[in-house]
């Protein structure tokens, strides 16, 4: 099982270095790489938590998809998400991306993303049906949808209050056409002292199945 059932005294940040371990060990999803999503609704910690997960793969890859979305598709990025990161990295090739500038509305220079053995995907709409059957694991930051934007809305200001008035409509939108939750393995909970990750409605039956353990590392939105 992913985590053992009976609690257990945990040192700080075991929780996402027992979940590295583990991701380490699955098969392959897309060509040699291990893909794993993270999803969950803006402002629900995403980027925090990937960073951290991320350190404990030994500084594995990841791909914001804020960096994918434009304000003219905010959603609607599939193709180019598949053509120019997924396909290369089911190759086993190094893929190359330009990211987007949410300030100039520009693309950047080129970023490569390396076929690492664990690539992290991590924005709203990384376990969409289109990117599914590529991941080896679908994680969701079990934070309701208006809690994750209020804290969204705080983090970017009033300068950002118009576009979050449009971003609120197109994710309803998006997860009213395209839930991601239902098919995620893995629940990720922020508490005051840092991480639980449970058991999703999609690894009820799985090899992760099992109640897991909350780390005692501080958390951070």
């Amino acid at each position: 099982m992913f985590f053992r059932n009976t609690p257990i005294p945990l040192t700080p940040g075991i929780v996402i270095h027992v979940l590295a371990s583990r991701l380490r060990r699955l098969p392959p999803s897309c060509g040699p790489v291990r893909l794993v999503g993270v999803d969950g609704h803006a402002g629900s910690g995403k980027s925090t938590f990937s960073g951290q997960l991320a350190a404990a793969l030994d500084d594995a890859p990841v791909l914001h998809l804020d960096d994918i979305a434009t304000h003219e598709e905010l959603f609607a990025w599939t193709e180019r998400l598949l053509r120019e990161v997924v396909e290369p990295l089911a190759r086993g090739e190094v893929a190359h991306y330009r990211p987007y500038d949410w300030r100039t509305r520009h693309f950047g220079p080129a970023r490569a993303l390396p076929p690492e053995p664990v690539v992290l995907v991590e924005g709203v709409g990384a376990g969409r049906r289109a990117l599914r059957p590529h991941l080896a694991r679908l994680l969701w930051m079990e934070v309701p949808n208006e809690e994750a934007w209020t804290r969204g809305r705080a983090r970017d200001g009033e300068e950002q209050r118009a576009f979050w008035a449009e971003w609120v409509a197109a994710e309803r939108g998006h997860f009213a056409e395209d839930p991601s939750r239902p098919f995620a393995d893995l629940l990720v909970r922020q508490g005051t002292e840092g991480y639980e990750v449970l058991q999703g409605p999609a690894g009820a039956s799985g090899p992760d199945q099992g109640l897991t353990h909350s780390d005692g590392s501080s958390a951070v939105c």
